[in-house]
């Protein structure tokens, strides 16, 4: 098969369009169609399936493109591993983790590593979906689980539980409790039982509704959950590293906690020596440890 019309093939298949596809590769629609044509006389076989809202893969055509994203994928790594061999961070580095950990720890954090690597880009993919590493979905992974997927380098980072926490003002409008049944007196914001979440977290919050404590604020995501704290809503259920950026904010209850959470790092193990891995994976350690310092001074 030509190397072409498979990049074209690709290229279709992914857009689901020839003219889009064609913008893409700076080629005009006829050009793309005279290419895919060809390609399916000489496999003999129809790959598109054509209607009005655009191209579908047939079953061949599914084949070819699970070849082509297998392919496309390995050529990316390669060029990463090329570019890599090289001293200098630079380039476009993807990342994936939680919401959670995304937007209330990690991304305040990045302007340090831009002035640091000023070269570097961080593609930043924040959702509870576990991305296939081995089948480069993501490059590196951050989540509060030990992954599993088969060859991946891992490291654990350090350990999060959800408490609770509250602001000064809440405080002195409501009273703080001194016992867990006293939360029924009061408003709890919590991430929504039904939403993806670490599974410690929701049944810390089960087990404080199951209690008797009224939820009256749930929030999908936790910045949704500390922007209520933040704004003297309520008692808030938080991962305990938000403390770090917040100390002002009141640990409630210090009896009351998640079992332990542990957070992993991992990334495949062909990009065991890549410039860029290393040097967030550097980064990601040094800025948990001074958070780790802070959140010990805030707990004395």
């Amino acid at each position: 098969m030509d190397w072409d019309k498979l990049r074209v093939f690709h290229a279709v298949a992914d857009a689901g369009s020839l003219t889009h596809a064609g913008d893409a590769l700076h080629l005009s629609q006829s050009a793309v169609s005279r290419q895919i044509r060809a390609l399916e006389e000489s496999l003999d076989t129809t790959l598109f399936h054509r209607h009005a809202r655009g191209l579908i893969l047939t079953e061949q055509g599914e084949l070819l493109f699970d070849a082509t994203s297998a392919m496309r994928r390995r050529l990316d790594t390669a060029a990463a591993r090329i570019r890599d061999s090289r001293e200098e961070v630079f380039g476009e580095l993807r990342v994936t983790t939680t919401t959670g950990f995304g937007t209330l720890w990690l991304v305040p954090r990045l302007q340090k590593l831009y002035d640091r690597y000023p070269d570097l880009r961080i593609d930043l993919m924040l959702e509870e979906r576990v991305l296939d590493l081995p089948m480069r979905e993501a490059d590196l992974a951050i989540r509060m689980k030990e992954p599993s997927q088969a060859d991946l380098v891992r490291k654990r980072l350090n350990t999060v539980w959800m408490r609770l926490y509250a602001m000064p003002s809440y405080l002195q409008e409501r009273g703080t409790p001194e016992k867990v049944e006293d939360l029924i007196d009061h408003r709890l914001i919590s991430q929504n039982v039904h939403s993806t979440q670490v599974s410690a977290g929701e049944m810390l919050t089960q087990s404080l509704t199951t209690l008797g404590s009224p939820t009256t604020l749930t929030v999908n995501n936790y910045f949704g959950v500390l922007q209520g704290v933040l704004h003297g809503l309520g008692i808030g259920v938080l991962p305990d590293y938000v403390i770090a950026d917040f100390p002002s904010m009141v640990r409630v209850l210090p009896e009351v906690e998640s079992a332990s959470i542990p957070v992993y790092l991992a990334y495949p193990e062909e990009l065991r020596n890549s410039k860029r891995i290393v040097a967030f994976r550097d980064f990601v350690l040094e800025e948990l440890a001074l958070s780790a310092k802070i959140l010990e001074a805030v707990n004395k």
